[in-house]
């Protein structure tokens, strides 16, 4: 899965961690009352790595967690979903907007795989001060350079060069 190969979603070890997530999630979106700190100690239980002055505000949602890798100062909106069956980094102090949708699962484009019930994962990396508007969605494999900009509403199907502003579905560069 982490090697971009195709799975099996239904392999137990997968559901099993999968399993582990949501009882995760349960308490980390259960914790908004809690302080800065003690929230990110619940993130730095889950997720690959926590930078300093990393935040998610809950609620949130991922499939896994350990697959994701928030830089120092990252900052992540109400409502977010990453779906990190492949490597998530987002970089040292991204701003993302609410309800922002980061995809690294995939789909084989072969009917035939697709119904044996095959997936895939591709890394999405985020690079560093990049700003992702609300509701913005980036699909997998994608890479947006750092100090981007990506419009709210924005589906990302391509990479983003550093310092390009993108906006739109498609996302293209902003004139």
């Amino acid at each position: 899965m982490l090697a971009g190969e195709l799975y099996r979603p239904g392999d137990p070890e997968l559901q099993s961690d999968m399993a582990q997530a949501k009882v995760w999630m349960v308490r980390y979106n259960a914790s908004l009352a809690l302080s800065a700190d003690e929230r990110r100690d619940i993130l730095a239980e889950r997720l690959g790595f926590v930078g300093p002055g990393a935040v998610i505000r809950p609620p949130f949602h991922c499939d896994y967690g350990y697959n994701i890798r928030l830089g120092a100062d990252a900052f992540l909106n109400f409502n977010c979903v990453i779906l990190d069956v492949a490597v998530v980094e987002i970089g040292e102090g991204a701003q993302i907007g609410p309800a922002v949708q980061i995809y690294a699962a995939d789909h084989p484009r072969d009917p035939a795989a697709r119904r044996q019930g095959l997936e895939l994962g591709r890394p999405v990396r985020i690079g560093r001060h990049v700003w992702i508007g609300g509701g913005a969605i980036l699909l997998p494999g994608i890479t947006i350079g750092d100090d981007a900009v990506i419009g709210a509403g924005s589906v990302v199907t391509r990479d983003v060069p550093a310092g390009t502003t993108a906006l739109g579905n498609p996302a293209r560069p902003s004139k």
